[in-house]
């Protein structure tokens, strides 16, 4: 099989493409013959060993995956070979076969592209938990996304959309902003050109958004939060700009509001049964349209270096995929 490593941490540029002997399964584990490898924001990070995943080198980049089983293990019931899944791996996924725990794949219903099965594991559960878990999201709030025309943001304004909220799609081209309205965002705010604090208290009539969503984290964090309604709800979902925030906490006191950690890897390893009740509406929700994975560009496997390059210059609005 054909396998991408990350050998020694350094740029994408550094990743190589070598034959690897094909896996086998060992007992509850599933080997999947990849379709797609779906890459995320954190794929820039773990290569550079700057995420806070550390696995050992060498390994594979990629957190997801679509597939058909190729081999079971001993002891897996309920999956044969030449089944559709769809599996959150972390990392490992940019290879042509992976073994995978039984436990993390999920079947993937008929009618489901490969290229979307592949697309929504992370991005899409990440918000789902974020949204509808750990913000407590009610239909007629008013919901704030930073970097809205990623992978995550896109899946938020999407999945906020669909629970009701009037979405606010913060990002920093107009192009990214068109695309989130086109995805269900009700108002933009361009955070290059206008002052993300004053411009969030505009759009929402001086109250504040009830929820933020943040998956970029640095100097815009402070400003978003300073914005936030009282009793609003801010989701600390990751650092894409490269710097933790560090919060004046008499905030959260002059606000009312909660700062909530939104951990979906946790989730989904603590919480097995919920993540996959999750990850099934999902796939629910994309047969029938409430939810659309869109694919920024499709690199095939020797490019995946290209492809990360791709993800950390930001070019990408929505998802990139490595095709094997």
């Amino acid at each position: 099989m054909k396998a991408v490593l990350c050998k020694t941490h350094g740029p994408p540029e550094t990743l190589v493409v070598e034959e690897l002997p094909d896996p086998t399964p060992g007992p509850g584990e599933v080997v999947v013959d990849v379709a797609f490898a779906s890459l995320n924001f954190f794929d820039t990070l773990i290569v550079e060993n700057k995420y806070q995943l550390k696995p050992a080198l060498p390994f594979s980049p990629g957190g997801e995956l679509s597939g058909r089983v190729a081999a079971v293990g001993e002891g897996v019931g309920g999956l044969k070979v030449g089944d559709r899944v769809a599996a959150n791996t972390g990392f490992g996924a940019c290879r042509t076969k992976v073994v995978v725990k039984a436990s993390r794949l999920v079947p993937v219903p008929d009618g489901l592209a490969d290229e979307a099965a592949a697309g929504l594991m992370i991005a899409y559960g990440t918000s789902l938990y974020a949204l509808k878990n750990r913000a407590e999201l009610k239909s007629g709030e008013t919901l704030a996304v930073l970097g809205a025309a990623g992978g995550a943001g896109l899946a938020a304004v999407e999945i906020g959309k669909a629970l009701g909220a009037r979405v606010i799609a913060c990002a920093s081209s107009a192009e990214k902003l068109d695309f989130a309205k086109s995805r269900g965002a009700e108002m933009t705010l361009d955070y290059s050109a206008t002052d993300l604090k004053e411009g969030l208290r505009e759009l929402t009539g001086g109250k504040g958004a009830d929820v933020i969503y943040d998956p970029v984290g640095g100097d815009l964090a402070e400003a978003a939060l300073r914005s936030i309604a009282w009793k609003g709800r801010y989701l600390v979902i990751g650092f894409a700009a490269g710097q933790i925030p560090k919060f004046p906490m008499n905030l959260a006191l002059l606000k009312g509001c909660d700062i909530r950690g939104v951990f979906w890897g946790g989730f989904a390893e603590r919480e097995p049964e919920a993540f996959a009740a999750h990850v099934r509406e999902l796939f629910a929700w994309a047969l029938d349209g409430r939810i659309r994975v869109h694919t920024a560009k499709v690199f095939p496997l020797e490019e995946t270096g290209a492809a990360i390059r791709y993800l950390a210059d930001r070019k990408a609005i929505g998802k990139v995929l490595v095709r094997p």
